[in-house]
């Protein structure tokens, strides 16, 4: 065996040790048995791929599999915390990423796994709500099951780094102009609430417009389905054909939908306009809420360290805190991204340090000039 094929086959190995452990650990957390059910057959899938690479490495019946990667291991933590819609968006993200990996690998082709690969992801799509609809007869059960949800693991992270670099920023262009520590503190507390109530004020706003155009495009459909349930009928034909169901059962499951206008109404919102009646967008007060502690997270880093130190350690202390708090921001940006960790964190501290490097020139150019 080659040296490039042994790296080849241990990196396809950990990809498919991370899939399998990150499957069962949403198989664990869904509520849904059905989505579970589905969550461990391809997990099931993935620990078959696993052992086929570790044959080909030839520790078939002997080597140990390899542990989860850190990326794995905080999903999977994240999907038991907060539920498997919490990073199935990320996930069927990655999956699409993924699924032409094995396309350029003879022995992955042969065997089949690229085929598998990009099954996954359409599953995954479609679990996620990215695609119209989801395919085989169990699946189609659970359409709609995160449909709106949005990627809550990659606002919450881009959330936190808003905060932080544009606070950071803040805070070093007035250092640049010789403010003093009360001045930047100030400064800093200004920021973090100005900042936090514009990115509340401004998801309330998107999400409440959302829902308003929802319940209109929900409203203008149950005026049609009562006014001209024909044409309702044979759009929801048209949207069953288009799945790969044949026409004579598309029309039967049609008029058995239309024979109830509240099932029919439901399906057709869900189905025509891709809107779940039931979330309409979700809660406008609840993201508002979410945007502001998420910026004010990132954004208290730089201003902590002057409410308890002075001068020059202050500045310091606040560069050195925005620094880790950027690349732990850098890590979990690494979990959407597929980024190993230790690169996104550098990039994550590189670009935050030359944001606030920037400002700090500007301020003190401004500040010599005003001088």
């Amino acid at each position: 065996m080659t040296t490039p094929d042994a790296a080849r086959y241990r990196a396809n190995l950990q990809g498919e040790v991370d899939g399998a452990a990150i499957y069962r650990s949403l198989a664990d957390s869904e509520s849904d048995p059905k989505l579970a059910e589905v969550f461990r057959r391809l997990a099931s899938v993935e620990e078959a791929h696993g052992e086929f690479w570790r044959s080909r490495l030839g520790a078939k019946g002997g080597g140990s599999l390899p542990r989860p990667s850190f990326r794995a291991r905080a999903l999977a933590w994240l999907a038991r915390r907060f539920g498997p819609a919490f990073v199935v968006p990320t996930l069927a993200a990655a999956e699409t990423r993924d699924s032409s990996a094995y396309d350029d690998q003879a022995d992955a082709r042969k065997a089949g796994l690229s085929g598998d690969e990009r099954s996954h992801a359409r599953i995954m799509r479609a679990i996620a709500g990215q695609d119209g609809g989801v395919a085989g007869p169990t699946l189609a059960m659970l359409e709609g099951r995160h449909r709106g949800g949005g990627n809550t693991l990659r606002a919450a992270v881009l959330g936190a780094n808003d905060g932080l670099v544009s606070n950071l920023s803040l805070v070093m262009g007035v250092a640049g102009a010789a403010g003093g520590e009360r001045t930047l503190l100030l400064t800093g507390l200004a920021g973090l609430v100005a900042g936090a109530c514009s990115m509340a004020m401004g998801e309330w706003l998107s999400v409440t417009s959302s829902r308003e155009l929802n319940q209109k495009q929900i409203a203008t459909e149950a005026d049609e389905l009562r006014e001209v349930p024909d044409e309702e009928k044979e759009e929801l034909v048209l949207i069953y054909r288009a799945k790969g169901i044949e026409e004579p059962q598309a029309r039967a499951l049609a008029d058995r939908l239309l024979s109830d206008k509240d099932t029919a109404l439901d399906t057709l919102a869900r189905e025509e306009l891709g809107i779940d009646p039931d979330e309409l967008g979700g809660s406008a007060w609840q993201a508002a809420i979410w945007s502001f502690v998420l910026f004010a997270t990132g954004a208290i880093f730089p201003v902590a360290p002057f409410f308890f130190l002075a001068g020059t350690t202050a500045l310091i202390a606040s560069l050195a805190a925005s620094g880790l708090a950027l690349m732990a921001i850098g890590i979990g940006t690494s979990l959407f991204t597929g980024r190993s960790a230790l690169f996104s964190a550098v990039r994550q501290l590189a670009i935050g340090l030359a944001a606030a490097g920037i400002t700090y020139g500007v301020g003190a150019v401004v500040g010599v000039s005003v001088s």
